[in-house]
């Protein structure tokens, strides 16, 4: 084999691994995952009601208070641009669909000051709890193998989880997981 041949073959090789790559990662990003093993999921969601994190004031809020409300539990950061994008959709839908039982959950993987500052500043209008390497073991218990920001919950009023969005949430997509809900 030439030396151009190998060049070219190795070329061909790196131009499939890529593509490969942006494929997988387009899959990951793009849909809806629903939870294929119902004990997983189960587990997933107990996991999520059984742990309580800081809001804003510094105050421990038990997620678990939120049980028997349809959840959208959303894992964001400040830093992540996907999520900064989705959030002021949720605060639209929780506005409109708060009376019928839909509560938002932001968990933040962030500092406090910085989740604060971003908070006040989109006018956040459900609860914010900051969380730290231990949010992101609830994350992955629901089913967030890949660790990534955003990642979406919704649970159902029974304590279901019903589906998981690894990825920035449309509002189309998110509405039509949890209005059969409400």
């Amino acid at each position: 084999m030439t030396k151009s041949q190998q060049i070219l073959l190795y070329a061909g090789a790196a131009v499939l691994a890529v593509a490969a790559g942006f494929l997988l990662r387009g899959q990951l990003m793009s849909s809806n995952t629903q939870p294929g093993d119902a004990a997983a999921a189960a587990k997933g969601a107990e996991v999520i009601f059984a742990a309580s994190l800081p809001d804003l004031q510094d105050e421990s809020q038990a997620i678990s208070q939120w049980r028997g409300n349809v959840m959208v539990v959303n894992f964001w950061a400040t830093w992540c641009e996907p999520c900064r994008k989705e959030i002021p959709e949720f605060i639209e839908l929780q506005e409109k669909f708060r009376d019928k039982g839909l509560v938002f959950v932001g968990i933040a993987v962030d500092q406090k000051e910085k989740v604060a500052t971003f908070s006040k500043e989109m006018g956040i209008n459900y609860p914010v709890l900051v969380g730290d390497m231990k949010a992101m073991t609830l994350a992955e218990a629901a089913g967030n193998r890949q660790g990534a920001l955003p990642f979406t919950v919704v649970i159902d009023r029974n304590g279901k989880i019903t589906g998981t969005k690894l990825g920035r949430l449309s509002r189309d997509n998110l509405e039509s997981m949890f209005q059969p809900l409400l």
